[in-house]
């Protein structure tokens, strides 16, 4: 008897894997522990902003509306009592602007973001600030509520409110849904619903972004004024910008008229809007705060104090604990096992030996010792079988399974009309299923050898006939010619049915590889019968594999044919079921000639004199 390496034992095996698994799970659950009480003190400090967005929002919208953080200790006085946060600003270099109590110094600590509303950090605020880009004219990085300058005075609204009726009006003539919001700066803006955007009632609620108040005209006209220098244009040209920051190129004139405005060329639109973007930075400049630290930490500790630390008694314990689960996972891995393994080396050895497998026990080795013994000479051929039908239905199914389901779901979810379009088309895709379940069936029948021919003496003039004329559609359809050629009247020792077949499918795959104004010629000669097309031919390499299933030489061969791919492989599996051979001779881009022999009808017996 071979008995088998220690190193390769199943027992070894199984006391590696629990050992594998212990030692997995106590490194996971330390990691868990340690990181979910990291994650708890880190959330205690306070240190990740996301938790409280709300003060850098808070902060960032005083610095849009104020020049300086004079105001600021009031309001983090408030919201740190509110989160029981110790709240500090500071300036860039580490000057205190505000602070909400004691605790250790913050001066060498990592601030938790900078208030900046000429720079806003998009990762905190998810994008622009609202959600609404109107306010910022695509800059996203500017806070919305800094407006300076281009604020419009509560007595020139009333210009903007009658755009803004008239927009309306327009708007609900299309059947669309708007109403009027005001933004930061002072002028309404309208929010338009139930509409394309592509659609009329776009360009109703744009026009009011071309009317500008007379407080605006200065700032803007100053604004494209910094955006020409900024961008080096000619002489010719000046950048002019509507209230809502979008550019213009007008006329290098003090006054510009709608007949001087030109639009922005594409290729040139990046840079102008960066430097417009730069431009209206240094315009808000004088309005807005300066940038500042914010410092977000727990009032009773300081900032990157805390560690997480395991005591002395606490170690030996979870030292003792986890050595004590090991040692018990070995013994009883040990112990399990080689009552595991015995019965299965007894399978073992009958298997080497080639001999049936001792039937001991009634339990499920036993059960599997006669499982084997009434197996061994059906697995091999049952195993090849079961491979090849599960690649050959699954390689070939896939395709039109899913255009089925696809448009099943989509005339369910009406998304397709369930007209007769449909219908022909799942007809069409049920039909060529059920052409490939008949091929994969006499393939598998084949390959089991329980494919059964009934050959008799058959006039091969009438098969050619039968099988020109149930081809005659297609092939008129593909603009090819249909034609047979039959010397004398050759009969040969075959089924009928399945010779139709053989013929039917090399046929088929002529007309469907020949194009346009070629021809497929039918032609026999005593014991054999040929197929000849003038279509686009095989390569001498791949000439070997065409009767392979599935396979197909280049994309000319591609499933968009219509063809399954199974055609040849069963024309020769049939034609070997006869005692004949069939063989394919090809030029490339001259066509085929596919040639089927099949045995002679033995001679009639003699007549008595």
């Amino acid at each position: 008897m071979i008995r088998v390496p220690l190193r390769h034992s199943l027992v070894t095996r199984l006391l590696v894997t629990s050992v594998l698994i212990v030692i997995a799970a106590i490194v996971a659950t330390a990691w868990l522990a340690a990181s979910t009480a990291t994650r708890a003190i880190s959330q205690e400090q306070g240190q990740s902003l996301t938790d409280d967005k709300g003060v850098y929002d808070m902060l960032l919208g005083y610095a849009a509306t104020h020049s300086d953080w004079s105001g600021a200790p009031a309001l983090i006085q408030a919201r740190a009592a509110k989160l029981d946060r110790r709240i500090t600003l500071m300036t860039l270099d580490r000057a205190v602007l505000a602070d909400s109590g004691p605790g250790p110094s913050l001066a060498a600590a990592r601030p938790s973001a900078t208030i900046d509303p000429l720079n806003v950090d998009t990762a905190l605020t998810g994008g622009p600030l609202n959600g609404d880009t109107a306010l910022t004219g695509g800059a996203a990085r500017i806070d919305p509520r800094a407006v300076g300058p281009f604020r419009v005075p509560a007595a020139q609204r009333d210009e903007l409110d009658k755009v803004a009726a008239d927009a309306l009006s327009c708007i609900r003539k299309v059947g669309a849904q708007g109403r009027v919001v005001d933004l930061p700066n002072g002028r309404p803006s309208i929010v338009v619903s139930g509409f394309d955007p592509d659609s009329y009632a776009a360009g109703c609620a744009s026009k009011l972004a071309f009317v500008t108040t007379k407080a605006e005209v200065k700032p803007l006209a100053q604004l494209g004024r910094l955006a020409t220098s900024c961008a080096g244009l000619s002489a010719k040209y000046r950048l002019g910008v509507w209230p809502d920051f979008s550019v213009f190129y007008a006329s290098a004139v003090d006054s510009v008229k709608v007949a001087e405005v030109q639009p922005v060329a594409s290729a040139s639109s990046a840079r102008i809007s960066g430097c417009v973007e730069k431009a209206r930075r240094a315009m808000l400049q004088a309005y807005v705060a300066p940038p500042a630290l914010l410092f977000v930490t727990d009032p009773r500790s300081g900032a990157d104090q805390t560690r997480f630390t395991l005591s002395r008694s606490n170690t030996i314990r979870i030292v003792t604990v986890t050595g004590g689960v090991l040692l018990a996972t070995i013994l009883v891995t040990v112990l399990v096992g080689y009552r595991l393994v015995r019965p299965l080396r007894a399978l073992t050895d009958a298997a080497d030996g080639h001999r049936p497998v001792p039937v001991s026990t009634q339990d499920e080795i036993g059960r599997l010792a006669r499982a084997l013994n009434d197996s061994t000479e059906r697995r091999d051929r049952a195993e090849a079988q079961r491979r090849a039908m599960v690649s050959d239905v699954a390689h070939e199914l896939r395709t039109p399974l899913t255009n089925i389901r696809s448009w099943l779901e989509a005339a369910q979810d009406d998304l397709a009309p369930t007209d007769g379009q449909l219908l022909e088309l799942l007809h069409d895709e049920a039909l060529l299923l059920q052409h490939i379940i008949d091929d994969l069936t006499d393939l598998a029948a084949a390959d089991a050898g329980t494919l059964r021919v009934h050959p008799e003496p058959t006039y091969v003039r009438d098969v050619l006939t039968q099988v020109a004329e149930s081809h005659r559609a297609p092939a008129q359809a593909a603009g090819v010619e249909l034609t047979i050629a039959v010397q004398g009247d050759p009969v040969v020792t075959a089924d009928p049915v399945r010779l139709r077949q053989v013929v039917g499918n090399l046929v088929a795959n002529g007309i469907r590889y020949t194009p346009a104004g070629g021809s497929v010629t039918l032609a026999a000669s005593e014991d054999r019968i040929s197929v000849r097309d003038t279509g686009v031919g095989i390569a001498p390499e791949n000439l070997p594999r065409i009767f392979d299933r599935f396979w197909r030489a280049d994309g000319s061969r591609s499933r968009t044919t219509g063809g399954s791919g199974l055609g040849l492989a069963i024309a020769r599996k049939l034609t070997e079921a006869h005692g004949g051979t069939l063989t394919a001779e090809s030029t490339l881009a001259h066509g085929s000639t596919f040639t089927i022999r099949l045995p002679a009808p033995p001679p009639p017996p003699a007549t008595p004199t």
